[in-house]
């Protein structure tokens, strides 16, 4: 006996009955008796940038940023305090969330009120900050994303995703990949993964553009060249 919803002679396929046509079509040439552990795991991806290139990686994450309307700052090492410093200041931060593990030292020189993250912050403090810094997992140069993995100086999804402003430093190239699947090499798939790719937005039903519904309006990235 099927079940589901009878369907008259003649009737028109459901999205259903295209989507798993499609499936078994694509899969007609598979031996039935290959297990998925027979597939090879490592692929040949097309990369824009060898990921030897260094620097046509870090030209190539800021050009894709900034097409995603974030703003890039870059620096050396030794010029981190100051810019972490200056970048709040143009943004008129006054109270600053700094996750745990996040060094002390990249707001050496911000005159800012910080807000640690223990015991945790309500999420009315959480959208009351002015903004929040952390640093990241990862950064993804073709797609100009940047991935938070809830590791020491980043916190939890909280934290990044309800304050107004997000200021992420990324050091480079440490925490450089070329492409998505070099970063999810990287990455623990059962950590709490944050994958961001500027600032918030989304359209409304007339197709303008509305950011900060789903996170941070305004999104700064610090890429620190050592």
């Amino acid at each position: 006996m099927s079940s589901g919803a009878p369907t008259g002679q003649g009737a028109s396929p459901s999205g259903r009955d295209l989507v798993f046509g499609r499936i078994r079509a694509a899969l007609g040439d598979v031996p039935r008796q290959e297990r998925p552990e027979d597939v090879p795991v490592t692929r040949g991806y097309r990369t824009a940038h060898a990921p030897d290139d260094p620097a046509g990686l870090l030209d190539l994450l800021q050009d894709r940023l900034t097409e995603y309307r974030a703003t890039v700052h870059r620096c050396r090492p030794a010029e981190l305090p100051g810019t972490v410093a200056s970048v709040l200041a143009r943004r008129g931060a006054r109270t600053v969330i700094v996750p745990e593990g996040l060094p002390a030292r990249w707001l050496a020189e911000a005159s800012v009120e910080r807000l640690g993250d223990t015991p945790p912050l309500s999420p009315r403090a959480c959208e009351e900050a002015d903004s929040v810094v952390t640093g990241c997992a990862v950064a993804v140069a073709e797609t100009g994303t940047i991935v938070l993995d809830g590791g020491p100086g980043q916190g939890r999804r909280a934290l990044s995703l309800v304050p107004d402003h997000h200021l992420c430093v990324v050091r480079a190239p440490e925490q450089l990949v070329a492409s998505v699947p070099a970063a999810v090499a990287r990455l623990v798939p059962t950590r709490p993964l944050t994958w961001i790719s500027g600032p918030s937005a989304t359209s409304d039903i007339e197709l303008e553009r509305v950011e900060g519904v789903h996170g941070p309006r305004t999104l700064d990235v610090l890429l620190v060249e050592a």
